[in-house]
């Protein structure tokens, strides 16, 4: 979804002429009347939603969907979305891709206003982008990459729980046998619950960015990603070198060259870290 916003965001000027333009020279079916504002949709193939407001942004229509009405929406304040105005030609305003709490997806509101009244029209961002030529998108093989990402995260997420689930389990049972507990029987669900939030994290991440649409962020924020699952393994494997060492030295410490190629390894991956995070710091900063 990302990629569709950048294309967007690259495209915007271009974009909202095509949308003021279109609206303007249709301004003849602008009335209060569900039935004119429905033809829209014959003009818009993106057009996903359509409703009315009085001059203090409170919503005097229903949801004017194309094959449907809801009428839950009408005394709502469509205030925010003055807020978040791009522009403003021949009355007309649009708004940056944000997500719609109607439809769940990224969506543009081109605002009209006209007689006192103003009339909201969201269009979808990817079938904006597709009707304007700006993207080819399959919609079977979409619905299938999304169902393979959904999978994957819920996946990932199942395995996450059993690895937290794995580190109660564990330590349960080594503390209903005093006899075998250990200074190992701490470290080994510790680890357990480090992978199981870095993997838990990983998971919620995939799910909002490629199938929910919850967020989209750039580049930057992609690198906090990375980095904040580099730190859950880093502190994983720092507690297992830990518990290396002890078990080493309390049985056989010449063997304790061991631990060390396993700390320099750690070591070298905090390093590869620094030098990423301060190598896309840098960039940002320059611009």
């Amino acid at each position: 979804m990302q990629e569709f916003i950048s294309l967007y965001n690259e495209h915007k000027s271009e974009i909202e002429k095509f949308l003021i333009e279109t609206i303007c020279n249709n301004a003849q079916l602008l009335h209060l009347d569900t039935y004119q504002l429905r033809k829209f949709y014959s003009i818009f193939s993106c057009l996903e939603l359509v409703y009315t407001a009085n001059s203090d942004y409170i919503q005097t229509s229903p949801n004017i969907y194309k094959n449907k009405l809801n009428e839950a929406a009408k005394g709502k304040n469509r205030i925010y979305l003055v807020s978040q105005v791009a522009r403003q030609e021949q009355g007309v305003s649009v708004t940056p891709p944000y997500i719609s709490s109607a439809t769940g997806e990224f969506c543009v509101t081109v605002m009209v206003e006209d007689n006192g009244s103003f009339f909201f029209f969201d269009f979808n961002v990817v079938s904006l982008l597709t009707r304007l030529g700006l993207v080819e998108l399959h919609p079977v093989f979409n619905k299938v990459t999304k169902s393979f990402y959904l999978l994957i995260g819920l996946s990932l997420m199942f395995f996450s729980i059993m690895s937290i689930g794995y580190a109660f389990y564990d330590y349960f049972i080594q503390w209903m046998h005093p006899a075998d507990y250990t200074l190992e029987s701490v470290f080994k669900p510790i680890v357990a619950l480090t992978m199981g939030l870095a993997i838990f994290d990983l998971s919620k991440t995939l799910l909002e960015r490629e199938v929910f649409f919850k967020a989209y962020s750039d580049k930057k924020d992609e690198s906090r990603l990375l980095s904040k699952f580099l730190i859950a393994i880093i502190i994983a494997l720092s507690i297992e070198a830990l518990m290396v060492v002890f078990k080493i030295a309390l049985n056989d410490p010449t063997m304790m060259l061991h631990a060390l190629y396993l700390i320099i390894g750690i070591a070298l991956i905090i390093l590869s870290l620094a030098l990423y995070s301060r190598w896309v710091k840098v960039p940002s900063n320059t611009k």
